[in-house]
């Protein structure tokens, strides 16, 4: 698997707990070891939206994928 791949097994896996509390989360590209993404329904503007992905996405895609550098949240 490349790491584009793997990055979206990752939200894929991170996905249901999500849509769980009423959000979903969009893959839009990996580019220059930055991964984007569109976070969507109640997690667009969620208070806890920082935490989740800086703690939560960020955390999971790192811990797979070092070389990334962060994940940002496209609108």
């Amino acid at each position: 698997m490349d790491k584009k791949e793997i990055i979206i097994d990752i939200i894929d896996h991170l996905r249901p707990f999500l849509i769980n509390d009423g959000g979903n989360i969009e893959f839009v590209k990996y580019e220059d070891n930055i991964v984007y993404i569109k976070m969507i329904g109640a997690c667009s503007n969620c208070h806890m939206l920082d935490f989740t992905l800086k703690e939560g996405i960020e955390a999971a895609i790192k811990s797979e994928v070092p070389e990334v550098k962060e994940v940002i949240n496209v609108n």
